[in-house]
């Protein structure tokens, strides 16, 4: 039940951890379903999650599992859902999520820039925080004037926290001209936009997207040479999900993976979940995967995740807090013990 709000995020642990993982780089995904399979999964779930207390609760309870990983700055995504049989109304769907944020009781949650000043000045906070903020996806299956009302919903919604656009869902659906007029509105109003690119072959599609510019794009598994350089040359950040590339056979092999190509190339990465409830993982298995895998040090997974912060989508405000609490992690970081055993 808490699939479908789903996340691009940063992880940083804040204080001394230790932690065991058993994983084999090139053959550990056992159960795995094809990508079709797993958006006829995303459409049951659709028809389980028409209640708004079940959303808040998903959307509290997502939040508890990545503080629990010791996160501290994340980005969810969900769509926001028309229902009239249940009452539900795009707006009262993210209302239902907003309400999930301020059920957290494990970790104090901060949705938006107000919540650290007072009087120009940062506060100090007792115990543990993230920050969480969300972005609205446009779900490939809707119209253009179904998009447009996802970007004005973001548009009137922003000061709760809500701070860029998703372009999302199954992609051997639908078409790009359809999106663009609500990807311009966004851009025309200073929002972010993030697209899934390249998720399966589509030449044509990829170039628009490349060409559109976003902030970032996500998986970018299916992209042709010239493509490839394009997005190179672009230095769009790349939302990359090891785990899900590879259940969905996106990647046939984790050691076949792009991101290789991408960190070789000193390309802005970003290590993400996509939905960790349907892809069975988490923010710390994807860590290790790149660990395990490809040979990453301690030093070289935090430097991965500070490089981030020059790509998410808050205020500057926010980027400096996160800033320093890298800062003092990376003077213990060599005191930081883990276990990653790789089984072959």
């Amino acid at each position: 039940m808490r699939s479908r709000i789903k996340s691009s995020h940063l992880a940083c642990c804040t204080h001394e951890s230790r932690f065991f993982v058993r994983l084999s780089p090139f053959h550990f995904f056992a159960g795995d379903r094809s990508l079709a399979e797993c958006f006829k999964l995303f459409d049951l779930i659709h028809l389980l999650t028409t209640d708004h207390n079940i959303i808040t609760r998903i959307t509290k309870e997502v939040i508890e599992d990545f503080a629990s990983e010791n996160v501290i700055y994340l980005e969810l995504r969900t769509t926001p859902k028309l229902n009239p049989l249940a009452g539900m109304t795009k707006r009262s769907y993210v209302e239902a999520v907003l309400a999930g944020l301020k059920a957290v009781e494990t970790v104090e949650v901060i949705s938006n820039t107000s919540e650290i000043q007072q009087n120009g000045l940062v506060m100090t906070r007792p115990k543990e925080s993230i920050h969480v903020r969300l972005l609205l996806s446009i779900d490939r299956r809707e119209s253009t004037e179904a998009a447009m009302e996802t970007v004005q919903l973001a548009l009137d919604m922003q000061k709760f926290g809500i701070v860029g656009i998703d372009l999302s869902g199954n992609p051997r659906v639908g078409e790009w001209k359809t999106f663009m007029p609500a990807l311009k509105l966004a851009r025309e109003q200073g929002l972010p936009i993030t697209l899934h690119c390249g998720e399966v072959p589509n030449t044509s599609e990829v170039q628009n997207m490349l060409a559109f510019q976003p902030e970032r794009i996500g998986h970018a598994c299916c992209l042709e040479e010239p493509e490839w350089a394009a997005l190179l040359q672009s230095s769009i950040p790349v939302e990359v999900c090891l785990t899900s590339n590879v259940r969905t056979e996106t990647v046939p092999f984790l050691r076949d993976h792009h991101f290789v190509s991408l960190y070789k190339s000193r390309h802005p990465s970003i290590l993400c979940t996509d939905d960790s409830g349907i892809f069975a993982t988490d923010i710390s298995r994807e860590y290790a995967l790149a660990a395990v895998c490809f040979g990453l040090t301690k030093a070289e997974l935090l430097s991965m995740a500070r490089n981030a912060l020059r790509h998410i989508f808050c205020g500057d405000e926010v980027k400096a807090e996160l800033e320093d609490k890298f800062k003092a992690m990376a003077t213990v970081i060599d005191s930081v013990s883990y276990d990653l055993e790789p089984e072959y």
